[in-house]
């Protein structure tokens, strides 16, 4: 079956307007690389914007709770690592340290952290706690979760999701397929092409998140000691192909692969902060 020439300058507009906007950088490369370009549909504002709202949301919970911020100590040394990461940003975007940054602990039995767009950070005790974290291993995992945040990809994926879905709802109406075979290609997309864009954003955030530990001065051979104890919870009974994240061991290997490029970057920042408290 062939489209009717109705049809073609709609679907070549469409597919203009697509290329164009997926010709852009959201960051620079810095050492690890991370210039590739990406695919933005919806508008950065719009999706801050959301993250601050759903952001206060959570802080209110845990707030009625009486969770937030239960730990002044622990909560004093997640920021501190904060206000040395969020500096560095700057390799990668130069807007960055400028965001309304701001960093929360919830008392939480889960192993889990984020940043949310715009530089909003929320670790749970639990991650901490129970891997018995080392200062340069929160920063590790701090700065994976601002990558996420710098590389936008929360945008990107909603980008992605909202160009895959209007390409097969037009492409199944344009070939008379009923509600029941569109519904099985969004099921596809879900559990394929959105698992995989995941992945890979996982290993972006890996790759960024080590180089900004290591230029705030944090040991980025401690990601090494990270993933083992994160290995040691448990894993993952899923395959790498069907999961949302690497396994663990693939993730030692990129970070051991990196290694030399970052290392440096650290020792650097090291006999900086040496020099200055002189």
């Amino acid at each position: 079956m062939c489209f009717t020439s109705r049809f073609m300058p709609a679907a070549m507009a469409a597919a203009l307007v697509l290329q164009i906007a997926g010709c852009a950088s959201t960051t620079e490369g810095g050492a690890v690389g991370a210039d590739r370009s990406q695919l933005m549909l919806i508008s950065a504002e719009q999706l801050e914007k959301m993250a601050a709202q759903s952001y206060s949301q959570q802080k209110n919970d845990a707030a009625s709770k009486g969770t937030l911020n239960k730990d002044s100590v622990l909560t004093t040394r997640v920021r501190d690592i904060a206000e040395r990461i969020t500096p560095v940003t700057a390799i990668f975007r130069k807007d960055a340290p400028r965001w309304q940054w701001e960093v929360n602990v919830v008392q939480s039995s889960e192993l889990n952290a984020f940043c949310m767009p715009g530089g909003k950070i929320i670790f749970y005790s639990g991650i901490i706690e129970k891997l018995k974290l080392s200062d340069d291993e929160i920063a590790i995992i701090m700065g994976h979760e601002v990558a996420h945040a710098l590389r936008e990809h929360s945008r990107e994926q909603a980008s992605q999701a909202l160009a895959a879905k209007t390409a097969m709802s037009i492409g199944a109406s344009l070939l008379g397929l009923g509600g029941i075979t569109t519904n099985l290609a969004n099921m596809a997309y879900e559990s394929l092409v959105a698992t995989s864009f995941s992945r890979s954003d996982e290993t972006e955030a890996d790759r960024i998140g080590i180089e900004l530990a290591a230029r705030a001065g944090y040991d980025p051979r401690t990601g090494v000691a990270l993933w083992e104890k994160m290995k040691a919870q448990g894993g993952r009974s899923r395959s790498e192909f069907t999961s949302t994240h690497p396994p663990e061991e693939t993730r030692i290997k990129q970070i051991q692969a990196l290694l030399p490029k970052v290392t440096p970057l650290y020792e650097n920042a090291r006999q900086l902060s040496g020099a200055a408290n002189r």
